[in-house]
C-alpha cells in the first residue's frame, strides 16, 4: 500500500495525558499548507477498491468521479444515482404517487429531488426505509424550508446512497414512556457506499446516527467486515438530543451514535454532536475507522468510547479495533459529569488508537484526560493511524469552531429554528439532555410550500447550483394557500 509522507509526529505518551487547546500534541501546520490544514498522517492508505460496485445497474458515470465536491472518507466515490432517472416529490404525504416514500422504492438508479418543502409525518412508522441501491436523495433541491421527517427515522439498507440536507426527528411519536419505541434517527444496516452529509438527526429513542448490522455473519473475521457496514461517511452533521428519559424500553437511552461491531472503513468527519448522554461516538468491539474534526459538545457520561462486550463476543476471540482520531474539540458542558476523557475504553480486547490536534476542555477550561475507562490499559496507542482514507486532510482543530458555526447540519444556509438553537447553545458551552421533544418545543410546525425542480439550474453529476451556492433561487415558491414565501437568503459556501 502507499503511505503518506510523515508530516507530523505524535509522542505515544500523549494519550494518557490531557488535551489542551495549546498544541502540545502536533507540531504547527507547515507554511506551505493550504488554509493551515494538516497534512495526512503517515498511514497506511486503504482506497477501498470496491467503491463502485460491480452488480447490474452500476451507473458508468460514478467511476471515476467524487459524489460531490468535498466528499471524504472511504465512500467519497460511491455514484449514489447519479446517471439515473430524476424523481420529483411532489407530495408530504408518507405514501402513495409523488411521495418519498414511492420515490426510495423505485428500483434502479434515481436522484430524488423535491417539489415541496416542509414536514413529512411517518405517522409513528419506526422508520423509512431505502432497501434499493444506487440513489442520491437531494434534500437541497427543496423549496424553503426544505424536508423534516417525523415521528420516525430513516434506515439505509443497501449501498451505493447519498442522503443531503434531509433533517430528521423521530420523537417520542405520543408514545408512553419505556414502551418500546426504539427509534434511530438516521442508520445503516448491512449498508456499504453510503453518504449522509450535512443532515440533522436529533431526538433519536435509541440512537441518532449510527452504521450497524449483524455482528458475526460468516465464517471468517474478513467475513464478519463484508456483511455489516463498512465504507460509511457521516460528514458535517447535527447529531443531537437523543432523547433520555423517552420510550426506550431500557429507560434511559440518550445517544449519540453507534458504530457496530466489525464496521470498518467509516469516515466520521466534521460533524456536531451535543447534549447526548453518551456515543459520540461508540465503536464497538473490532470497529475501524476514523473520528476528525468533529465537536463534541455537552456531553454526559462519555463522549467518544471503544468498547467490545465479552458477553456478545462469547465464543469468538476479540478483533482489535482502530480509531484515528484527529483534529477534534470536546467541550464539557452543564451536563457533563466529572472527568470524562475524550476517549473512554471499556470491555475486553485492544483497540489501536492514533491521537493527533484534539482539544478537551472541562467546564472550568482544563485540560480533560485524553484516554480513560476501565479498560485503559486496552488502548494500544500508536504514532502513526492505523488506517487513514486516501486524500483527506484534516483541519486543524483551532478550526473547527468556526467550521462547525458555518457548515454544519441540513441547509445551513437557512436552518431551522430547532438546528439554529442547538448550534449557538453547542459552541456557548450551553444545552441540556432532555428526555422529550416536548422539552424543546415540540416538533415544527411549518407552512407546507411548493416549486418546481429546474434541471436546467443544477449540475446533475454533483447535485450542486450551476450558479456556485447553495441557496434555491425560491422566488416563485408558494404556499399551499397562495401566499409568496419570502426569498431564500444567508451564506454561500
Amino acid at each position: 500500500m502507499q503511505r503518506f509522507r510523515a508530516a507530523l509526529v505524535v509522542l505515544g505518551a500523549f494519550a494518557f495525558g490531557a488535551c489542551g487547546s495549546s498544541s502540545g500534541t502536533a507540531a504547527k501546520p507547515d507554511a506551505g499548507d493550504i488554509d493551515g490544514a494538516l497534512p495526512p498522517v503517515d498511514a497506511p492508505v486503504d482506497t477501498a477498491q470496491d467503491i463502485v460496485s460491480d452488480d447490474t445497474g452500476a451507473p458508468d458515470a460514478g467511476t471515476a468521479l467524487p459524489a460531490f465536491p468535498g466528499a471524504r472518507g472511504w465512500a467519497a466515490a460511491t455514484p449514489g444515482g447519479r446517471g439515473g432517472q430524476i424523481i420529483r416529490v411532489t407530495t408530504l404525504a408518507v405514501g402513495g404517487p409523488g411521495s418519498l416514500s414511492a420515490a426510495l422504492a423505485t428500483a434502479g438508479p434515481r436522484i430524488i429531488v423535491f417539489e415541496v418543502g416542509g414536514v413529512i409525518d411517518l405517522q409513528g412508522a419506526r422508520f423509512l426505509s431505502i432497501t434499493q441501491p444506487y440513489v442520491t436523495i437531494a434534500g437541497q433541491t427543496a423549496p424553503s424550508p426544505g424536508i423534516t421527517l417525523i415521528r420516525g427515522g430513516l434506515l439505509i439498507n443497501t449501498h451505493d446512497v447519498i442522503v443531503q440536507h434531509i433533517r430528521v426527528r423521530p420523537g417520542e411519536a405520543g408514545r408512553a414512556k419505556m414502551s418500546g419505541w426504539e427509534v434511530d434517527s438516521i442508520s445503516t444496516s448491512a449498508a456499504y457506499n453510503v453518504i449522509v452529509d450535512h443532515c440533522s438527526a436529533t431526538w433519536g429513542t435509541d440512537e441518532n446516527l449510527s452504521a450497524s448490522g449483524e455482528r458475526f455473519l460468516g465464517a471468517t473475521p474478513d467475513d464478519w467486515r463484508t456483511n455489516t457496514s463498512h465504507i460509511v461517511t457521516f460528514s458535517n452533521n447535527i447529531v443531537a438530543e437523543g432523547l433520555a428519559n423517552a420510550t426506550h424500553s431500557e429507560g434511559e437511552h440518550s445517544k449519540g451514535g453507534l458504530i457496530h461491531d466489525n464496521v470498518t472503513r467509516i469516515a466520521i468527519i466534521g460533524n456536531l454532536y451535543f447534549s447526548n448522554n453518551d456515543r459520540h461516538p461508540l465503536f464497538k468491539g473490532g470497529a475501524r475507522g476514523i473520528v476528525a474534526n468533529n465537536f463534541v459538545g455537552n456531553p454526559g457520561r462519555d463522549a467518544m468510547r471503544y468498547n467490545l462486550s465479552a458477553t456478545e463476543w462469547t465464543g469468538h476471540p476479540p478483533e482489535t479495533g482502530q480509531m484515528s482520531i484527529v483534529g477534534n474539540v470536546y467541550q464539557a458542558g452543564p451536563n457533563t459529569m466529572p472527568d470524562v476523557p475524550l476517549l473512554r475504553v471499556t470491555g475486553v480486547g485492544p483497540v489501536e488508537v492514533f491521537m493527533m490536534d484534539n482539544v478537551a476542555k472541562t467546564m472550568a477550561g482544563a485540560d480533560a484526560p485524553a484516554i480513560g475507562g476501565t479498560s485503559a490499559a486496552n488502548a494500544v496507542v500508536v504514532d502513526a493511524a492505523p488506517l487513514w482514507p486516501d486524500g483527506f486532510t484534516a483541519m486543524p482543530s483551532a478550526a473547527v469552531k468556526e467550521s462547525i458555526r458555518a457548515n454544519v447540519g441540513a441547509r445551513p444556509w437557512e436552518r431551522d429554528a430547532i438546528d439554529m438553537r442547538i448550534v449557538e447553545l453547542a459552541l456557548s458551552g450551553g444545552g441540556a439532555i432532555i428526555d422529550s421533544e416536548q422539552d424543546v418545543g415540540g416538533y415544527p410546525v411549518v407552512t407546507p410550500t411548493q416549486a418546481p425542480f429546474i434541471e436546467d439550474d443544477w449540475d446533475l453529476l454533483f447535485m450542486v447550483r450551476k450558479d456556485g451556492t447553495n441557496v434555491r433561487a425560491d422566488a416563485g415558491a408558494t404556499t399551499d394557500d397562495g401566499g409568496a414565501t419570502p426569498e431564500d437568503g444567508g451564506a454561500t459556501d
